[in-house]
């Protein structure tokens, strides 16, 4: 056995051995829902008058869920719907539930296909027309004589993505049925998701509205403390790392997931090292990783417009320009658009990708002052140039394009 193979070996022998840290790993996943949820007892409580009812029959409300990452919203609907699921079997009452994440199942094909799923239809993975999937949808929800709750998260990723024409056929199904009622339960991680919708579909979903607020760093100690009782073993310390994930994540909007997945990395950093203690230069350490996944990650699943975009300000960034108008980005990414031979979107589309871009961190957008010439927004790259070649040259049809030299640079201002 060579050297190289002789570290695998240690490395591999190691883990397989018992962790002297985890007792249950999983716990620290922000997708582990717990028997208790620590701080969100009046959500729990809301969200169950509102779908109470149709335990006896009837048909409940539609609700729409809104908060930042992190703020529980996605455990507490699974949580609820656990509970109604348990308590409808109890009673023999003909409520079934279905939870799908849009982001993840990503078109309405899919998000129909699962909705069938839930109600025992089997339809192809692909080849049948949209309508027909809907059809059968409704059809065999109708034969059932039941409640449908549908469960919708992230569903602002399903109308940025495909628009909200799904949506409005969910929420005017009830039309269409005799024998079975649907509910709609949305969640949405973009508070200005209701600006999307038409006022149609608006005025039919949310009937009823929970907005969950960030939890503050205390409220996410607690989380960790109950967390770590089910993932750490005896012994292990780790309150100074419960602090400090607490209060970065407190400073970050207060993002429960981001506390746990400090928490977690910053353990497992522990671990290799063969310590029982998870110090405060662990979750520094874990900082910086998850910051580079995330970021990468992120960029990675933006859609095709966004990529050009972002990699037009990247371009614009190599010229040494101190910030750059839309008009500038909009001049670059049209030649781009034509270089890869994909249509481009009008520049007003393109000025509401690059406040998207902005927000989620990876621009930083400002007004400033042209004097005569008026106030504009100049917009500069949030990220190292590094971290973004890194994403880029992960998609082919950026890949050619990260040297590309766009004719339009010597007429940037």
């Amino acid at each position: 056995m060579n050297k190289q193979s002789e570290i695998l070996e240690d490395v591999f022998n190691n883990f397989l051995g018992e962790s002297r840290i985890f007792k249950n790993r999983e716990a620290l996943r922000h997708d582990y829902i717990p028997d208790y949820l620590p701080h969100r007892e009046e959500e729990i409580r809301i969200l169950g008058q509102i779908l109470g009812p149709s335990l006896r029959g009837t048909l409940c409300s539609n609700v729409l869920i809104y908060g930042k990452t992190g703020t529980g919203k996605t455990a507490v609907t699974k949580f609820v719907l656990k509970h109604l699921a348990v308590k409808a079997d109890e009673i023999k009452s003909p409520l079934k539930v279905s939870f799908v994440n849009c982001r993840l199942v990503g078109t309405e094909y899919r998000i129909l296909s699962a909705l069938c799923s839930s109600i025992d239809v089997k339809v192809p993975f692909t080849g049948l027309a949209l309508g027909e999937v809907f059809d059968r949808f409704k059809s065999a929800l109708n034969s059932k004589k039941s409640i449908l709750i549908v469960a919708l998260d992230e569903i602002d990723a399903l109308i940025k993505a495909r628009g909200d024409i799904l949506l409005y056929e969910l929420t005017r199904i009830n039309e269409n049925l005799n024998q079975s009622k649907v509910s709609i339960l949305g969640i949405s991680n973009d508070l200005r998701f209701k600006d999307m919708l038409d006022p149609r579909v608006l005025s039919t979903l949310s009937e009823e509205e929970i907005v969950f607020k960030p939890y503050n760093a205390e409220e996410l100690q607690d989380i960790l403390k109950q967390r770590s009782k089910i993932a750490f073993k005896k012994g292990v310390s780790f309150d100074t790392a419960i602090k400090l994930c607490s209060a970065i994540a407190a400073a970050e909007h207060g993002d429960a997931r981001r506390a746990l997945d400090l928490l977690r990395v910053a353990a497992e950093l522990a671990e290799r090292e063969g310590k029982k203690i998870i110090s405060e230069d662990h979750v520094y350490q874990a900082q910086k990783r998850i910051e580079h996944d995330r970021v990468v990650e992120t960029m990675k699943s933006l859609p095709m417009h966004s990529k050009v975009v972002l990699l037009s300000i990247f371009l614009l960034s190599k010229s040494k320009a101190k910030g750059f108008i839309t008009g500038d980005i909009y001049n670059v990414y049209c030649e781009l658009c034509e270089e890869m031979g994909i249509s481009p979107l009008t520049q007003r589309r393109v000025s509401g990708l690059i406040n998207e871009l902005d927000i989620i961190g990876l621009v930083n957008s400002r007004v400033v002052s042209l004097g005569r010439y008026g106030r504009s927004k100049k917009t500069t790259l949030g990220i190292p140039f590094k971290v973004i070649k890194e994403a880029l040259l992960e998609d082919e049809r950026m890949r050619s394009m990260i040297t590309y030299a766009p004719r339009c640079l010597s007429s940037v201002r």
